[in-house]
């Protein structure tokens, strides 16, 4: 009999981390539920969890910055992507009423998507939680009546929910971007058309101008370019950079030639652009 993949996410099941895992490997995975994005690494790290499916930047609320520190410093491979939108329902007991109403709940981020629906509502207090899902499940398992949970329809099914007022969601066209992180980085030789690395560049002129004019020069068009401080040294940066190719070749050359301009380059991942929503 075939074990199941199985992949760590962060929160419950329900919650947006399934949902994008389920629309990368399918419905038949195992799911292993994580307290935080620093769980589920130690899931990987320790062979529990044979995938890691991680948020790591939202169309509204940006990038999930701590998330590129775990990436990087557990070394794992980012080996796929899958861009999800974000669609927030209000969803309570059968039976209950929009009127019965007395409190909101959800994650913050979410809570800060619908501003423009509860201004509206003023009566209503919303409350903010660690989950999505696990608010869905906490109606449900403690038979709240007052209470609305902003989730996912996938929780609104698995809780027994209804769903009283759909997409709330102040921007219609909100999309949450994951990472897919394997243990090792050992080579697939599948089809590859898009990159996550990461690299220093000396503190002068010109230094970060010059490895980005490498690509530029050989047709590697960089999607995205995240700074973040190293720890404990001033005006010393990690750049995160996305970047997408048509030919193999111009890549493997613009690669060799950015290594001679870069301190600590860490080529994270090569995988498929997947970026349909």
């Amino acid at each position: 009999m075939k074990t199941k993949t199985k992949v760590a996410i962060q929160g419950i099941k329900a919650s947006f981390h399934e949902e994008a895992a389920f629309k990368f490997f399918g419905r038949d995975i195992e799911t292993l539920e994580c307290n935080s994005f620093k769980q589920t690494c130690d899931l990987l790290e320790s062979n529990k969890a044979d995938y890691v499916v991680m948020a790591i930047e939202n169309s509204i609320a940006g990038s999930l910055l701590p998330n590129y520190t775990l990436i990087r410093e557990y070394n794992f491979a980012v080996v796929g992507e899958v861009y999800l939108p974000i669609q927030l329902h209000l969803m309570a007991l059968p039976g209950v009423k929009f009127e019965d109403i007395k409190f909101a709940t959800s994650h913050p981020i979410a809570i800060r998507q619908c501003v423009d629906f509860f201004e509206d509502f003023p009566q209503i207090q919303v409350m903010e939680s660690s989950d999505t899902a696990a608010c869905a499940k906490k109606i449900r398992d403690e038979q709240l009546k007052d209470t609305v949970a902003i989730a996912n329809t996938l929780a609104a099914e698995l809780y027994g929910l209804n769903i009283i007022e759909r997409r709330i969601e102040s921007n219609k066209k909100n999309f949450t971007r994951f990472l897919i992180l394997r243990k090792d980085k050992t080579e697939d030789h599948k089809e590859i058309n898009k990159a996550s690395i990461c690299f220093q560049v000396g503190n002068h002129v010109g230094a970060l101008s010059k490895v980005l004019q490498l690509f530029a020069e050989l047709n590697v068009n960089l999607t995205k370019i995240q700074s973040m401080p190293v720890l404990g040294r001033r005006n010393e940066y990690y750049f995160y950079v996305d970047m997408e190719w048509k030919d193999m070749e111009n890549y493997d050359t613009a690669i060799r030639k950015a290594l001679k301009y870069t301190v600590n380059f860490n080529i994270m991942g090569e995988y498929l652009k997947n970026d349909k929503v």
